[in-house]
């Protein structure tokens, strides 16, 4: 993949990306990608890593601070930020135990917006991590809502853990009662953007087929019957600030391929 070009001398570009494992991602690659993209931010999730379990290559890339969040489960979800620019303040978690257990949010605040990096809970194992999900999506947005509305531009991205629409997905039909794609998981998405949250990327991309997830075992990347779950949702006083988005379905390494936004700060 070439080195990411920014559309404007004055803006910043962050990337999103759920690596299904830092250890892994390194194996396949991690640290190239990481230097082709030039990124001025790098978010990713599914870390599945302490950071005592990493080598400093990867904790302290130069030009580059990081803050991770793990889950008490060791191997476990977990979320990293690489930033460029400083920011003013970071903070781990919910302040909630009940959802911080599972390391699944950064917040760093920067001085034109707040950037939250959250790997969603997967609803897949029954009703109880649907109920969780939705319960964990209420208590972030009530946070966001409360402390940076309308003080400052929010960007949420991260693996969402939802297709939103029938465009959003391979296969609609034929995962309707499946998590991921059930209709109180797209009703939230809907709720979200009633509240006044934007989808960037549809709004840059309309067309069918571009998607962010595909299932490893059933090797569906290779014939792209994938998802997209990984998503950039910026409040509707900052959504003008993003001039591009795109989405690197060639770039490997994960089930997941990663996300951009421009912004002009």
């Amino acid at each position: 993949m070439p080195v990411k070009k920014k559309n404007n001398s004055e803006a910043i570009s962050i990337f999103t990306w759920n690596v299904n494992g830092i250890r892994a991602a390194q194996n396949k690659g991690f640290m190239d990608w990481f230097k082709r993209t030039n990124a001025d931010i790098v978010c990713l999730q599914e870390t599945k890593a302490q950071p005592e379990q990493l080598d400093d290559s990867v904790k302290n890339i130069p030009g580059y601070e990081s803050h991770w969040f793990s889950a008490q489960k060791k191997g476990y979800s977990g979320v990293c930020i690489y930033s460029k620019p400083k920011p003013e303040r970071v903070k781990l978690g919910l302040g909630n135990e009940y959802f911080d257990s599972e390391g699944r949010v950064i917040f760093a605040e920067y001085e034109k917006f707040v950037l939250a990096n959250v790997y969603f809970p997967n609803g897949g194992r029954g009703p109880e991590r649907v109920r969780y999900k939705l319960d964990f999506y209420n208590e972030l947005f009530f946070q966001l809502d409360k402390n940076y509305l309308g003080r400052k531009g929010i960007i949420v991205t991260g693996d969402f853990n939802t297709a939103h629409k029938e465009i959003d997905l391979a296969e609609p039909d034929k995962n309707r009662k499946n998590s991921g794609f059930l209709p109180e998981e797209r009703e939230w998405i809907d709720k979200l953007i009633r509240l006044g949250y934007v989808d960037v990327f549809r709004k840059f991309h309309k067309e069918e087929g571009l998607y962010t997830f595909w299932d490893q075992v059933t090797r569906k990347r290779e014939s792209n019957l994938g998802w997209r779950i990984d998503y950039f949702m910026v409040s509707e006083d900052f959504a003008d600030n993003i001039i591009s988005s795109e989405v690197y379905m060639d770039v490997t390494g994960s089930d997941h391929c990663p996300v951009s936004i421009d912004v002009k700060i």
